[in-house]
């Protein structure tokens, strides 16, 4: 999932490789990372789109398709409610601050955090 975030999320293949049934592997999934398969790979997208955003030459629009999602509104909803401001309004932001940070740091640190979550 973290290769190929742009793809869709085919969770009976997913558990088909693993040897599992597809409800087993979305419950062992949950235990092993603490979210869902969706919402894991939701989280990736939304890492990539910070990614893509902050170059600024990309549209919301071509982000969103980029990153795998076919909805501009559930990709805005589900940005809004990881990043905390619309993607829209990440974009216009300046975002010089981490351009001397090596990409793997910036990752780490523009994690998008679910409600309940420690950041890292």
């Amino acid at each position: 999932m973290d290769r190929d975030y742009a793809e869709p999320l085919d969770v009976p293949a997913l558990a088909s490789a693993a040897l599992m049934s597809a409800g087993h592997f979305s419950r062992s999934f949950r235990a092993a990372y603490g979210e869902t398969p969706y919402s894991y790979l939701m989280t990736r997208r939304i890492e990539r789109a910070k990614a893509l955003l902050r170059r600024g030459d990309m549209s919301v629009t071509d982000v969103c398709m980029a990153v795998g999602c076919t909805s501009l509104g559930s990709f805005s909803s589900r940005f809004t409610e990881l990043v905390g401001e619309s993607p829209s309004a990440y974009r216009a932001r300046v975002h010089d601050e981490g351009t001397a940070v090596p990409a793997c740091v910036a990752k780490i640190h523009t994690r998008p955090v679910r409600n309940g979550e420690a950041p890292a």
